[in-house]
């Protein structure tokens, strides 16, 4: 378990020995980390003590109250900026302004939290800057070369996790404010969002975990022999509870047995995406019409569907990562934009395809092509 030093600056003892309670025990960790976080507290009673133990020693965070005998926080935080000194700052002051809010942010603040805060507010508030410091070293550590690209996928990746946090935040603060009166009733429509939006939340997660162990290598393929039709007829039966609800109609045509040297998981994640995207794409009452036959040695699957379609520019950009089609009539399906990116990844470990061809408001047909051999 790594170690972070934490020096608290504040001149009230309660609030540096409370800290110091809180944080003693406290760990933080998260699925894509390899091993948790504890922490280290280090404690300075003015801001000239503080520069004196950052001179003596690294830190890797500094939660600064800004209301000091002699130097203020502010201050602190501004001479640690110009001497580069690197460690992620926390305010915690009961006098923040919004003069204060943008000096600190300009001079690198991570963030603020008045005082007096929670026990909860405070690991909440240390396990969002554990999070970004830990993005941070791994953002170094991917070196200079396609450095641009990186950053793009982490701000992508991040808008994506906050949109949907900042939305169901939203309708929690409002049920706990009783807005819309004592009725429950009246908050229904909040909790389903909320819970829609947590379920993309969920698939975003997921894809980013299976294109993490594809582009790592880190996941163990169980390759062996695998009918993949039974695989596909599985697919199809899992999906038709979603499919009743658009009362969408699905016709499957499956060869009764084909075998491929092959990861069952992975032929699973290919066929439950088209699956789950011709459903989710299509128009109330749709059709969908699943086939897998056998041609010069190769598997043959198409997954055709008659929903809304796509132009040939939003064709064109279908299999890039994180690329979603967004127009009036997608804005409510909600998605992590990885799915298909993910599959073009696995037909490819198997030597194979994909195309689509597609048409607005006509419908979409994916088709999958691996070599038996």
């Amino acid at each position: 378990m790594e170690k972070l030093k934490v020096l608290v600056v504040d001149d009230e003892p309660g609030i540096r020995s409370g800290i110091s309670r809180i944080l003693s025990h406290f760990t933080v960790g998260f699925p894509f980390m390899d091993e948790d976080f504890s922490f280290e507290i280090l404690e300075a009673r003015t801001g000239e003590e503080a520069l004196e133990i950052t001179g003596k020693e690294k830190t890797d965070i500094i939660l600064l109250d800004n209301k000091l005998p002699g130097m203020y926080g502010i201050d602190v935080l501004d001479h640690l900026n110009k001497t580069g000194y690197d460690a992620v700052v926390m305010m915690i002051t009961s006098y923040a302004s919004l003069d204060l809010a943008v000096k600190a942010t300009r001079n690198g603040a991570y963030n603020f939290v008045p005082k007096p805060f929670t026990p909860s507010e405070l690991k909440a508030a240390m396990e969002s800057i554990t999070k970004h410091l830990f993005l941070k070293r791994m953002t170094r550590k991917m070196g200079t070369e396609s450095r641009e690209a990186r950053f793009q996928f982490l701000s992508v990746l991040s808008h994506e996790l906050k949109s949907p946090v900042n939305a169901v935040e939203g309708y929690l603060q409002i049920m706990k404010d009783r807005q819309a009166g004592k009725n429950m009733q009246a908050y229904e429509i909040m909790i389903d969002r909320s819970l829609e939006r947590l379920k993309g939340m969920r698939t975003l997660i997921m894809d980013l975990l299976d294109l993490t162990r594809l582009e790592s290598g880190g996941k163990a393929r169980n390759i062996r022999k695998t009918d993949i039709s039974e695989i596909l007829r599985i697919a199809v039966d899992n999906i038709r509870p979603l499919a009743r609800q658009k009362e969408i109609s699905i016709h499957p045509d499956i060869t009764d047995s084909l075998f491929l040297n092959a990861d069952p998981t992975e032929i699973e994640i290919i066929f439950n995406n088209l699956l789950s995207n011709a459903v989710k794409y299509n128009r109330q009452n749709g059709e969908v019409y699943v086939s897998m036959t056998t041609k010069n040695r190769h598997a043959l699957i198409s997954v055709a569907d008659t929903g809304i379609g796509m132009s040939g520019e939003e064709v064109s950009k279908l299999f890039q990562e994180f690329v979603r089609i967004k127009n009036v009539k997608t804005k409510n399906i909600t998605g992590s934009g990885l799915g298909l990116s993910i599959v073009k990844k696995l037909t490819g470990l198997y030597g194979g395809s994909i195309d689509v061809e597609s048409q607005p408001d006509a419908g979409s047909r994916f088709m999958v092509t691996l070599p038996l051999n």
